[in-house]
């Protein structure tokens, strides 16, 4: 697989195993993290008044600005190139769009949704490149996602369905256009910079329907500088002290994360059939991320590990 520049000089440094205490430890507080976007926001719409163009708006630049006070700290420039201002499209797709599904849809089912889009894109897109992987496991990730998402009582809306899989796609994209980065944080921050614009557009835009509390503003900042920004940089630390196959397998655990958040902060509830499929689902990315090769003559592609190494 591609890794970056630092990547590859922390790589040569450090071996698996080596610290894996403080490893393991911080490999939890960023899945946590990424688990808690999911969480932060549904608890928004559920205990606050803040509306989503509020909410992806303060999510986006408080994101943006802790990025770049990180940045600057260590001697960096974010970085505005083409690139970047398609990745801030992208970036501000998935927020949006996260947003917007997360006010009808339960914190574990929208985590599942947006890793399952994301993971399937990544997946075909590395088939177009030449990758091979288990088609059996492709076909029990699709399988358990289409039972996830058959009509029934504990089926989320078909609305909130979509907008959570067109953040999806926009976060794999987003992910794949970061594949080539030789400073992931540089780049993330770039890309947060270039959403902003957006984010204004949109409250704008909303300007009628814009609602804030003081407690909907802080579970967006929660979610934009500790959840997103600094969980970003917690897991370009650790990624580098780990295998791809772990990283790739870790990353499985925050859907399960997501839901179990809002059982016992929210007080969601998960049918046995919805966790059983979920599980289903979990259990064929699984099996297709261990198993993906790289084609002959091709450049090996992003794979799930890369989706949070690179962008987010």
């Amino acid at each position: 697989m591609e890794s970056t520049n630092a990547g590859n000089g922390a790589e040569r440094t450090y071996r698996p195993g080596r610290a894996s205490a403080l490893v393991v430890l911080l490999t939890s507080l960023a899945m946590v993290a990424f688990a808690a976007n999911s969480l932060l926001t549904r608890a928004a719409f559920q205990m606050t008044s803040i509306d989503a163009a509020s909410f992806t708006a303060i999510r986006v630049i408080s994101g943006a600005l802790t990025l770049l006070v990180i940045l600057l700290l260590q001697g960096g420039n974010a970085r505005y190139t083409k690139t970047r201002w398609w990745s801030g499209i992208l970036l501000f797709t998935y927020v949006a769009a996260f947003t917007l599904a997360y006010r009808n849809i339960s914190t574990g089912a929208g985590a599942l949704v947006l890793f399952a889009s994301a993971q399937l894109l990544m997946i075909s897109y590395g088939y177009y490149k030449g990758e091979r992987t288990s088609v059996l496991g492709l076909l029990v990730a699709l399988g358990g996602m289409a039972v996830f998402l058959v009509p029934s009582a504990s089926a989320p809306s078909l609305s909130a369905t979509a907008l959570m899989a067109v953040a999806g796609l926009a976060w794999g994209g987003f992910s794949l256009l970061g594949r080539s980065s030789d400073s992931p944080i540089a780049n993330t921050a770039g890309s947060f910079l270039w959403a902003v614009p957006f984010v204004l557009v949109l409250m704008l835009i909303q300007r009628e329907n814009l609602s804030v509390d003081w407690m909907g503003a802080a579970y967006a900042l929660l979610s934009g500088s500790l959840a997103s920004a600094i969980g970003y940089v917690i897991w370009y630390w650790v990624r580098v002290r780990m295998t791809a196959i772990s990283a790739g397998a870790v990353q499985l655990s925050v859907p399960v994360l997501s839901a179990a958040l809002g059982v016992l902060i929210l007080g969601e509830d998960i049918s046995l059939e919805s966790s059983l499929s979920a599980l289903a689902v979990l259990g064929g990315v699984t099996w297709v991320t261990l198993t993906a090769k790289a084609g002959k003559h091709r450049q090996p592609t992003v794979t799930i590990d890369e989706a949070l190494q690179r962008n987010r």
